[in-house]
């Protein structure tokens, strides 16, 4: 079973920055990425990162969040800049292997305008 520990959340201003680390257990994750929930919404990708480092991002933090990830470490960051109140969600560390897909817990991140 892989264990997600993320960490990095909390409390940003507008036109801030936060930095995301998800420590996963194991290795050989094909595909590791970030979502959020923000409040009274729906769970949604944020950004994706491949195992050839090929990444993706929602066009809502397109040139505000970079996705990246350390092999060694197993560990998935997300630098989030430009903070917007529209951030403030629960994000979500997500990994997958070749057969199966995990969660983390959720850590909170609230935008003060």
């Amino acid at each position: 079973q892989v264990q997600l520990v993320e960490s990095g959340g909390g409390l940003g201003q507008t036109g801030g920055s936060l930095r995301l680390s998800c420590v996963a257990s194991g290795r050989n994750f094909v595909r590791m990425a970030w979502y959020r929930r923000a409040p009274g919404k729906q769970r949604e990708l944020v950004a994706a990162i491949t195992d050839n480092d090929r990444t993706n991002y929602t066009d809502f933090v397109k040139g505000r969040f970079t996705i990246s990830r350390n092999n060694a470490r197993n560990t998935v960051y997300l630098q989030m800049d430009s903070l917007k109140p529209e951030d403030t969600a629960v994000y979500y560390c997500n990994v997958a292997t070749a057969f199966n897909t995990y969660w983390g817990q959720g850590t909170q991140v609230i935008v003060s305008s």
